[in-house]
């Protein structure tokens, strides 16, 4: 009896044993199945993050890449026109020249362009932007003012005068000495012969920004119109379905040289600040710019405007572009052009109506 009772004993602990075993390795398995469980789910939400991380690192693309600017001076002349290059070009800066004309400086980043121009000579004032965007200077031939700033700043520059039919070559359709083009190709291979860097790690002038802008405190900007001079006036017209503006100088619609596409832009910034004439011993009415010191000035996209201030604290130092309250302002990512023009310009920006007579502000800031 105590044989049969110890086995019995021995059969039940057995059992024992087994069911608890079977409980444990449920568990384990169990265990198992929620690890990879929380494999998976980790894994995705790392997918997420790197999603999110990847919209949040956003860049723009009008200024990308790490190809150094080149600055070209166009001829504005109304015998040059039209022009090529412009549409291709990142920022493109107008300002005054002699009698009246102003110059066209368009600066061009990783752009292949076959064909940019007429090239004209440099004028001083223009070297400032040149070195705020840490540019290659293209251009053809220089005023005396110029020549010695080319030197004094040590200017990476390609010059026309001495590259003419090299790096430049004059086309039939238009007379001299508006016939004068380049290419980015050309230039370029000028630049790397001449050892200058051709790449840059300087962050933009203007502070791009991921989203769009669309100045929703601003007042409504359809029609601008900006007299630099007796001679020369800008006109700006907002396309709502492209959501840009298109360009007319002298009541003449700006078009390509090639395509004969509108020239438009998505920016538009104005600064007011005053030129005044050399009393050089060429005496031919060339001018200066009082451009050190900080300026009213306009921020114009998507249809809207706000008055800014724009703070230029040297030469070779960058211009600094604020709303009214000190903040940098955020440009939309797309094309720029620059206005620089007189104090006492009477700029309009008018709201879209009939008529086209309901001025929303003048120069009044």
């Amino acid at each position: 009896m105590k044989k049969r009772g110890a086995k019995i004993l021995i059969i039940l602990i057995a059992i024992i044993i087994l069911i608890v075993g079977i409980i444990l390795l449920k568990k384990v398995i169990k265990g198992k199945d929620n690890e990879e469980v929380g494999i998976i789910s980790n894994k995705e939400e790392m997918e997420n993050n790197i999603v999110i991380a990847g919209l949040s690192e956003k860049k723009e693309t009008i200024f990308s890449g790490n190809d150094r600017p080149i600055a070209i001076m166009i001829d504005n002349h109304k015998e040059a026109w039209p022009q090529a290059g412009i549409q291709e070009a990142y920022m493109v800066y107008e300002i005054i020249a002699e009698g009246g004309e102003t110059r066209l400086m368009a600066l061009l980043k990783g752009a292949n362009v076959d064909k940019i121009g007429p090239v004209r000579s440099a004028r001083h004032y223009f070297i400032d932007y040149v070195m705020e965007n840490d540019a290659i200077y293209t251009h053809f031939g220089q005023s005396p003012q110029a020549e010695s700033d080319i030197k004094k700043y040590n200017i990476n520059n390609v010059n026309g005068i001495y590259e003419d039919g090299v790096t430049f070559w004059r086309v039939k359709d238009k007379n001299s000495p508006h016939n004068a083009v380049t290419s980015t190709e050309k230039i370029l291979e000028s630049a790397k012969k001449k050892k200058y860097n051709t790449t840059s790690s300087k962050e933009s002038v203007l502070k791009y920004a991921t989203d769009e802008v669309n100045l929703e405190e601003g007042e409504e900007a359809m029609t601008i119109t900006i007299p630099h001079s007796n001679l020369q006036t800008v006109k700006y017209t907002y396309n709502k379905e492209k959501q840009v503006y298109e360009r007319y100088a002298r009541k003449i619609e700006q078009k390509d040289w090639d395509t004969g596409e509108t020239i438009t832009t998505k920016n538009i910034i104005i600064t007011l600040c005053d030129n005044y004439t050399l009393t050089d011993t060429e005496k031919k009415g060339r001018q200066g710019l009082k451009n050190i010191g900080t300026f009213d000035g306009y921020y114009i996209t998507n249809g809207k405007s706000i008055k800014i201030k724009c703070t230029k604290n040297a030469r070779n130092e960058k211009t600094k572009y604020k709303d009214l309250n000190g903040k940098e302002i955020e440009i939309n990512d797309g094309n720029t052009f620059v206005q620089i023009c007189p104090t006492d310009a009477k700029i309009k920006i008018e709201a879209e109506n009939n008529n086209n007579e309901n001025i929303i502000s003048k120069n009044n800031i």
